[in-house]
């Protein structure tokens, strides 16, 4: 896999040493330039947990992806970038309350001088930055979001709403194999009960908010606005194509 390349993928660059401020700025231009989707799930191509296979699709086809290649591809890019990475694993709570299959979404903990950070670029509309473990509050366009101590190797990632943290998700700090995500990534390409296989979700983060097409809505944040509006599926090319840079041809 070439690095430049995927640097170029998100108008970014190898930074000269492995800083908490480079990390910051790649996380967030990757947000900014690389769309969460699951357009490979309902058409019903295979998604493999095979970096180079990953690295074709996201980088070279100028596609998205969900976790397990978001997270995936950008961890490895942290590695040759000379950060300390591991794959970590979280458990999703769904805004009822209840929790997705445990261990099913696929994060990275990046260590920076002994300060341990989770940082995600496969999560949809979250932080743009690394979160810290200490229970810094750390705010950006998106919110106000805090990692929250709840057993040992077990932090919840929380943010704050409606003037309560809420929980986005459980990680384990535990390090993982890449490969040790390949049956939920089965599972969320194939059951009945994944989030994933029922309507289209395309969705990335703007300087100022979020654009994401789920179903037939698209729907556009720009700081406190928020509009909605019905796309035709003659639309949705363009839509894709003009919004998250995905072209016609390569889905």
């Amino acid at each position: 896999m070439n690095i430049n390349y995927y640097f170029s993928r998100f108008l970014a660059k190898k930074p000269d040493s492995p800083t908490y401020q480079s990390l910051a700025a790649l996380q967030n231009k990757h947000m900014l330039h690389v769309p969460f989707e699951n357009l490979d799930v309902l058409s019903q191509t295979p998604i493999i947990i095979d970096l180079e296979r990953i690295f074709q699709k996201v980088i070279v086809n100028l596609r998205g992806g969900f976790c397990y290649e978001l997270n995936g591809l950008f961890g490895w890019l942290l590695k040759e970038s000379g950060y300390e990475v591991s794959f970590v694993s979280a458990t999703v709570k769904k805004p009822d309350g209840t929790w997705t299959i445990e261990g099913s979404h696929a994060t990275n903990l990046v260590t920076i001088e002994n300060q341990p950070y989770i940082v995600d670029v496969g999560f949809g509309d979250s932080v743009r930055k690394p979160m810290p473990l200490n229970g810094e509050v750390v705010r950006d366009v998106s919110g106000s979001y805090r990692m929250t101590n709840v057993a040992e190797h077990m932090y919840d990632l929380q943010r704050w709403e409606d003037d309560v943290w809420k929980t986005l998700y459980r990680v384990s700090t535990l390090p993982k194999k890449l490969t040790d995500f390949t049956p939920m990534c089965e599972f969320n390409q194939t059951s009945a009960d994944s989030p994933f296989v029922h309507k289209r979700l395309v969705t990335i983060a703007t300087p100022t908010g979020r654009i994401t097409l789920s179903g037939e809505t698209l729907t556009v944040t720009d700081g406190e606005k928020k509009t909605k509006r019905n796309v035709s599926e003659e639309e949705t090319p363009d839509i894709l194509q003009n919004h998250f840079y995905i072209i016609k041809g390569f889905y």
